[in-house]
């Protein structure tokens, strides 16, 4: 009896053995477009939607190198090669929008990019679960209100003579007369950045948390037998545990470098701050799209769209440098 049982498992381990060594039969693309039909499906809208927003209008950039006439066409269109961008060039407003640009992108990002990761680091330390999820809710909020509504009760709240802010600012001693937040370029341009910090940095915790959840609970454990603290565990282990996905996002970012957002600058713009709130995007709607001049329009999207590429190439060669993964 000991002996065919013995015989049973030598076939079963050589059955087995044989089986792990077959070699894998692909079943083809057919197969798995039947099988999952449905993603499939609900993929087709994205893809669809990137391919016509992005991909289809390609062929619209030879308006930067057109006299580009609506009326005309492309075809009756003249050519003009590299006149376009030779005027933005020598255009006192585009240098000036240009300049803006910069700081204020720069200043988001050197400001704005580390407090997701704070809060992230902040809300993974919490132990209260309830609390947890409630703060987490609290903080995504402001992403899904639009520039405009949030323009709206900023602007309500930051009024110097009945604004909430100032109000309780005075009440409290700790001014004397109101603070023109966003009527005044200096205070504007300090608070147009704090606000934006605020409506972004709760959705910027999403990525980086769930960067956490993917590190190894056997670290975490092996610092506390160590006797780590909570700050020495989030400094040798958290940190060094997403810096791949910080490197990543940073690398993003700097390619938006040279974007400015439409929607946030007009909603805060005034008469009192057109010297700070001139930046590119105004650029592109007020000496492109209302004059008609679409080729100037063009020319400018596109001169943003190489240099936020560029900037993202070398980021990433640097990232590659210095032994990091990097983005592409």
């Amino acid at each position: 009896m000991g002996e065919s049982k013995n015989l049973k498992r030598k076939k079963t381990k050589g059955s087995t053995a044989y089986a792990e060594n077959l070699p894998i039969i692909s079943k083809g693309i057919l197969y798995y477009i039947k099988r999952d039909w449905q993603l499939y499906l609900m993929l087709l809208i994205p893809v669809a939607c990137v391919i016509i927003f992005q991909y289809a209008a390609y062929p619209g950039l030879r308006m930067a190198f057109m006299n580009y006439k609506p009326a005309k066409g492309y075809a009756g269109s003249e050519w003009v090669g590299l006149e376009t961008f030779q005027k933005i060039f020598k255009d006192a407003d585009f240098i000036r929008a240009l300049k803006n640009s910069l700081v204020f992108n720069f200043l988001d990002l050197f400001l704005g990019f580390p407090v997701p990761i704070i809060l992230a680091l902040l809300l993974n330390e919490l132990r209260f679960k309830t609390f947890k999820k409630v703060s987490q809710t609290i903080l995504y909020l402001p992403h899904f209100l639009s520039w405009v509504i949030v323009a709206s009760v900023a602007y309500t709240l930051m009024k110097p003579e009945t604004g909430l802010i100032n109000i309780f600012l005075m009440n409290n001693g700790i001014i004397s007369e109101g603070i023109p937040f966003l009527t005044e370029k200096t205070h504007w341009a300090v608070s147009y950045i704090m606000i934006a910090i605020w409506q972004s940095m709760g959705w910027g915790t999403i990525i980086f948390l769930a960067a956490i959840t993917g590190i190894s609970a056997d670290q975490y454990e092996a610092a506390s037998i160590d006797g780590a603290n909570r700050w020495q565990k989030m400094w040798n282990i958290t940190l060094p545990g997403i810096k791949g996905t910080i490197i990543t996002i940073l690398i993003m970012n700097l390619g938006r470098l040279m974007g400015s957002g439409f929607e946030r600058l007009y909603s805060f713009g005034n008469v009192n701050v057109k010297d700070y709130q001139y930046q590119l995007a105004i650029y592109i709607y007020e000496k492109g799209l209302s004059s008609g001049n679409f080729s100037r329009a063009t020319a400018v999207g596109l001169f943003q769209s190489l240099v936020g590429m560029i900037l993202v190439l070398l980021s990433d060669k640097f990232a590659k440098a210095i032994g990091e993964d990097g983005l592409i």
